[in-house]
């Protein structure tokens, strides 16, 4: 079920009234509530794949369980490695049973050996990297006794399969969410307006920002070839935007969802595009993911506290890790493998914090020295993200040789005029809501109501204006 479709419209109003009207009086209830909707909303894609996240609650649940009147260290590690391979088992099957098949008969195949292994239809599940690292990152904290395994069930279930960010984060920590099922919740209206408020953003990003762009960079993509290196690095800036306001309108779809009923997650995005150097930019692009790899692998193989051989490899993992999560393909991991030479120089220069506040915080404009440095970090994030887009390497080195061609001088084939003007306003949105955990939170000061509502319609208008065809959120192939 999408979040820009009619049928989440119906289904959101639906579980509202059900969750604070009916089982508003009993916790248990509620949390079995939360559950239904939760398989029912990820049903709706393919009922068949519930059966993964079932198994994903069991499993953890009985390891948690366990590993709280175990005290062995060995029975401890083969308990915590019951629940990784268990997890980590299906989600390698599903994304990269094909990748490792194909690359395995490429490598044969190079060296005059034929094999001929058949690959598999299979269809990946929606969510599956981002529920299973949330339900692991449960099992891990178990195993480090640095969270209490549940006793309730219903309660852990419904962490697992909670319908606002089940299939595309933010990836919560069990720390966070799970002691939120267990607290009697009451209905908040500033909470409820605010969630509305950041679901309109949400879909703001989505359906203006994101679904325009990608008509164009969709186009200019897959018809490289017949565009001007102009052209080329327009298409390459619209798709910066089309997987930023995607994703990040996704995310605060997620969050405001939560809000209407009484949870509070993480911040996933913090104006990313803003950043002053790519250390920055990894602190404030899906944090929840970013975290979870600095937690649970980074830290653990070392860090940055030991010798320059040590940082250069722990920092290559981390990012060829998480190119790699993102999908089975040369081209995640080249472009994860792009931002580790980004990120080194700063490491090894220990120049890596600098930029912690937000950019010219209390401030209208930044200095000459931050706008310069917040375009030149946003360029180098939008020429990775070509390896991000393209279909495979060799398309993304014909679209780069395209772009640095004698074209590149000329005027863009393409110019979306009404496009790049509403990007521009959402720009300077962002700019002056930079401070806040989403664009739009602070217009309550607005002291005029008749202010406020007109921003509020007009952006619902203009909302309503680009609706056209559904359009899957990008994350959703992850």
């Amino acid at each position: 079920m999408l979040f820009n479709s009619i049928d989440f419209a119906l289904f959101l109003p639906i579980v509202f009234i059900l969750y604070w009207f009916v089982a508003n009086k009993n916790l248990k209830l509620q949390n079995a509530l939360i559950v239904g909707a939760s398989y029912l909303f990820y049903g709706w894609w393919d009922w068949r794949f519930l059966f993964l996240i079932l198994f994903s609650t069991f499993v953890d649940y009985a390891v948690g369980r366990k590993l709280k009147t175990e005290t062995k260290d060995t029975k401890r590690k083969i308990l915590l490695w019951t629940s990784i391979i268990a997890n980590l088992g299906f989600l390698g099957f599903f994304k990269y049973y094909n990748f490792f098949l194909d690359n395995f008969i490429s490598a044969f195949s190079f060296f005059g050996m034929e094999i001929k292994v058949n690959s598999l239809n299979i269809i990946l599940p929606v969510g599956i990297s981002f529920y299973t690292f949330q339900t692991l990152s449960y099992t891990i904290d178990v195993y480090r006794r640095k969270l209490e395994p549940t006793k309730d069930f219903i309660a852990f279930s419904a962490f697992v399969s909670f319908f606002p960010q089940l299939v595309a984060g933010p990836i919560e920590r069990a720390s966070n969410l799970l002691p939120q099922f267990y607290k009697k919740r009451t209905f908040d209206y500033s909470k409820a307006v605010d969630g509305v408020r950041q679901i309109l953003w949400g879909l703001f990003k989505k359906i203006v920002i994101a679904d325009q762009c990608a008509e164009y960079a969709n186009s200019i993509f897959n018809n490289s070839a017949d565009y001007s290196g102009s052209t080329l690095v327009l298409g390459a800036v619209l798709f910066g935007f089309q997987i930023y306001g995607d994703f990040s309108g996704y995310s605060d779809i997620a969050i405001g969802t939560s809000r209407l009923f009484g949870f509070d997650l993480k911040q996933n995005f913090a104006f990313p595009y803003f950043s002053r150097d790519i250390a920055e930019f990894w602190r404030r692009w899906h944090i929840s993911l970013s975290t979870w790899f600095r937690d649970y692998l980074y830290i653990p193989l070392g860090g940055s506290r030991g010798g320059t051989w040590m940082k250069v490899r722990n920092t290559f993992m981390i990012f060829i890790v998480s190119g790699f999560w993102h999908g089975a393909n040369w081209t995640f991991i080249v472009w994860g493998a792009l931002n580790a030479i980004y990120f080194l120089p700063l490491l090894l220069t220990k120049n890596n914090r600098n930029n912690l506040e937000t950019v010219a915080k209390g401030k209208i404009f930044p200095s000459i020295k931050e706008f310069s440095s917040i375009i030149l970090t946003f360029g180098l994030t939008v020429f990775a993200w070509i390896f991000f887009r393209a279909n495979n390497l060799e398309h993304a080195i014909v679209y780069i040789s395209g772009i640095f061609s004698k074209s590149i001088i000329s005027s863009p084939e393409i110019l979306p005029i009404q496009n790049l003007l509403i990007l521009t306003i959402f720009i300077i949105t962002e700019w002056i809501g930079r401070e806040n955990e989403y664009a739009l939170q602070k217009i309550w000061a607005i002291k005029w109501n008749g202010v406020r509502w007109s921003i509020y319609i007009a952006i619902a208008l203009i909302i309503a204006i680009n609706i056209g065809n559904e359009q899957d959120f990008i994350y959703f192939q992850f």
